[in-house]
């Protein structure tokens, strides 16, 4: 908080030189101790906060690689000679315990191509998948894993 605070002074200052980046700093200082002190803040949970936005964006930077792999794999599919496609309804349970962990990961499975999520009741999910091949894995795949590190945290 206290490099967010920090960072708005700079910019709506304008300008860099010592004075400001002093002030800036003292500024800075003051009010990261009166939200300390009398709103219930710490270092602890900025450090908390700090590693959940890592693994929020490591789960983005993971869901953007999915989704162009998928690409491809559904752009592989659509132009190969084989035209024995077989679409497959499966149906799968996570042990993801945050109804929000879980609607991220039906909207995950959905935005990935190929694959859409028909019905989310519970855990339970049921997913539409272009072809069999599509659906191999998807109840143990990486988006689990990142959501459930997420949640222990």
């Amino acid at each position: 908080m206290f490099f967010l605070f920090f960072l708005v002074w700079i910019i709506f200052n304008g300008a860099v030189t010592m004075e400001i980046v002093l002030f800036g700093v003292a500024v800075s200082f003051a009010m990261y101790a009166f939200i300390c002190k009398f709103m219930n803040y710490s270092i602890r949970r900025d450090i908390a906060y700090g590693k959940r936005g890592f693994r929020i964006i490591q789960y983005v930077c993971v869901l953007v690689w999915e989704i162009v792999k998928a690409n491809f794999a559904v752009i592989k599919l659509i132009t190969s000679s084989r035209y024995d496609l077989e679409p497959v309804l499966i149906r799968f349970k996570t042990d993801l315990k945050t109804k929000q962990a879980r609607v991220i990961l039906a909207n995950s499975i959905t935005l990935t191509p190929g694959t859409i999520t028909v019905t989310l009741e519970d855990d339970e999910y049921v997913v539409h998948c272009l072809d069999k091949e599509l659906a191999e894995g998807m109840n143990h795949s990486i988006f689990v894993e990142l959501l459930e590190k997420l949640e222990r945290m």
